[in-house]
């Protein structure tokens, strides 16, 4: 999936399946915050449809469309292709041009500070399951 990309009005038009969970070219048409013409929807959910990204079915004389891929997912293709094309393939140069180029309010920078301390923990618990405690050694059993 990384090698996923979508265009501005792809992405707009998966954004509103995303919400609605499904829908037909007139009911996303709706929800766009572009005015499309009806022709154009049906050809960006074509080519999603081609790109594998969305479904179809058949409903009466309609087609209702229907996201194959989770948000979530199109977020780390796209977060993924970022960081290899602008920032040379490390996310702490995006994390650090978003901390520097964005005025983060305290409440943002505290947020973000206690992410990356949860963060830490769980790389830690994962590389020590033991929580930093060495096992307790057994006691050999006791003969009468």
């Amino acid at each position: 999936m990384n090698d996923l990309v979508l265009g501005d009005r792809e992405l707009d038009v998966m954004a509103v399946l995303w919400e609605l969970g499904s829908g037909t070219v007139a009911e996303v048409r709706a929800r766009l915050p572009a005015d499309l013409a009806y022709t154009t929807v049906l050809t960006i959910l074509r080519n999603l449809e081609r790109k594998g990204v969305v479904t179809h079915e058949v409903e009466g004389q309609a087609h209702r469309y229907a996201p194959r891929i989770a948000r979530a997912a199109a977020r780390r293709s796209a977060l993924a292709r970022l960081v290899d094309k602008l920032f040379h393939g490390t996310p702490e140069q995006l994390l650090t041009h978003l901390v520097e180029e964005r005025a983060l309010s305290p409440d943002d920078l505290r947020r973000l500070r206690a992410r990356i301390d949860e963060l830490e923990r769980d790389a830690a618990n994962e590389a020590d399951p033991s929580g930093g405690h060495a096992p307790m050694p057994e006691q050999p059993e006791k003969t009468p």
